[in-house]
């Protein structure tokens, strides 16, 4: 199998992680972010994770999530879900990524190799959040923001290995949401979510972001 990925993206690192969950071997090619014909012609559209199995492609994270939980029979993502979880992701998404995209685009990923890389995803995502030199300048303020959200967060974290005590699709998601604010210097992470994140990332194989930290 083969999974065509962004670093940066939070929903390629969902696919990405229920391969780790389950133990299973995948080869990760990352694209770069200019590439659009690629993936156009594995979906149909410029749209990343795909992953390719027997000379098929399949597009959308949860999807590519269920399949591989499935695979072999025995799922690993068995536990509840709890509502707060997502509502969290939901209401701290806003301001986490005015905070996260400006530090993706100037990070030295593998999807951002080539000058025009880069450029696009710039140019890109600033018609979303708007200039990155101005949300670089307010970055304070949106850090206040955040660290006030990751300690609402904290209780709902009930162990390091499971959101809610077993892992679940929450896991899936907020894991991949938290990793992404790992890029973030100057966040104050409290305990809990800081071994959460420590603890899912060695379960699932993915680096957190801390050490290209801005």
């Amino acid at each position: 199998m083969r999974l065509y990925s962004y670093d940066h993206c939070p929903f390629c690192v969902k696919a990405r992680m229920i391969f780790g969950l389950k133990g299973i071997a995948v080869d990760v090619v990352t694209l770069l972010n200019d590439y659009v014909a690629t993936p156009t012609r594995m979906i149909g559209t410029k749209m990343l994770p795909i992953l390719e199995q027997d000379g098929r492609f399949m597009g959308e994270s949860m999807d590519i999530v269920g399949h591989v939980d499935a695979m072999d029979g025995h799922r690993v993502l068995t536990g509840p879900i709890n509502p707060q979880v997502g509502e969290w992701i939901q209401a701290t998404n806003a301001v986490a990524f005015r905070l996260i995209l400006p530090r993706d685009a100037a990070a030295p990923l593998e999807e951002f190799a080539t000058t025009a890389a880069r450029a696009y995803f710039i140019r890109n995502k600033e018609k979303m959040v708007g200039p990155f030199g101005a949300l670089l300048d307010d970055s304070a303020g949106m850090i206040a923001q955040v660290d006030e959200r990751l300690r609402a967060l904290a209780p709902l974290v009930r162990a390091p290995h499971a959101v809610n005590g077993e892992l679940s699709d929450d896991d899936i998601h907020l894991f991949a949401f938290l990793r992404s604010l790992t890029i973030v210097a100057g966040l104050t992470w409290p305990e809990e979510v800081a071994q959460y994140c420590r603890t899912m990332s060695r379960a699932c194989g993915v680096p957190l972001f801390d050490t290209i930290s801005a």
